[in-house]
C-alpha cells in the first residue's frame, strides 16, 4: 500500500467541468448535470485501493445523509485500467452495485479530468459550495486501514455542515492519504 497524500489544491479554485462515462447508468454525464443545489463532493476512488474499500461503507452513508440536504456526490476513478485491469468501467458498475453507491461512478479514461483537479491518490475528496468554488479538499477522516481509529467521516461531514449553515469553514485541513493513481505511462 502506498501512503501517497493530496495535493491539496488551492481553495477558492473553481470546479473545472467535464464530461465522463457514467459506468452506473451507461451514459455521459457532466458536472453541470450532477452539481448539488447547496454543494457538490467529488471523489476520486478506484474498485482496489484497500484504503478506499476502508472507507466505502461510511462514504455511502455519509451520500445518504447529505444528499437529501442538497449536496450531491459524485466518484470518479482515474486509474489506468490496462495496467489495473480490476479497475475497468465494468467491474466499476459491478462495485458501485455491490457497495450500494447512492451516487454516480465516473469513468476517467484520459486521466484529464484528474490532471484538472490536481488528484494524487485515492480516495481523495473535494467539496465545492453552490458555485462550485473550492470549500475543502483533504481526508474524509482520521481512520486508515490497520490504525484502529473507527471510520466516522469526521473531517468532509464538519465542513459540510458548515457549508449549510453558511458558516467559515476552517482553512486547516490534513490531506486524504491513500494509494497513487495509476498514471498511464
Amino acid at each position: 500500500m502506498a501512503n501517497t497524500p493530496s495535493n491539496m489544491l488551492p481553495l477558492g479554485t473553481i470546479a473545472p467541468n467535464f464530461k465522463l462515462l457514467d459506468t452506473t447508468l451507461d451514459k455521459q454525464k457532466s458536472l453541470q448535470d450532477l452539481k448539488g443545489t447547496k454543494g457538490t463532493v467529488i471523489m476520486f476512488i478506484c474498485n482496489h485501493c484497500p484504503f478506499v474499500k476502508h472507507l466505502n461503507a461510511e462514504i455511502v452513508k455519509t451520500a445518504m445523509e447529505y444528499q437529501p440536504k442538497d449536496i450531491s456526490f459524485l466518484a470518479i476513478s482515474s486509474n489506468d485500467v490496462e495496467n489495473y485491469p480490476q479497475d475497468a468501467p465494468h467491474l466499476m458498475k459491478l462495485i458501485s452495485m455491490e457497495q450500494k453507491y447512492a451516487f454516480p461512478y465516473l469513468y476517467d479514461e484520459s486521466q484529464e479530468v484528474a490532471k484538472a483537479y490536481d488528484a494524487a491518490c485515492t480516495p481523495d475528496f473535494y467539496l465545492f459550495d453552490a458555485n462550485l468554488k473550492l470549500v475543502y479538499r483533504g481526508q474524509f477522516d482520521n481512520s486508515r486501514p490497520g490504525n484502529g481509529i473507527p471510520v466516522t467521516g469526521e473531517d468532509l461531514k464538519t465542513a459540510m455542515d458548515a457549508l449549510l449553515a453558511g458558516k467559515e469553514i476552517n482553512e486547516k485541513q490534513k490531506p486524504s492519504m491513500g494509494c497513487n493513481i495509476k498514471w498511464k505511462k
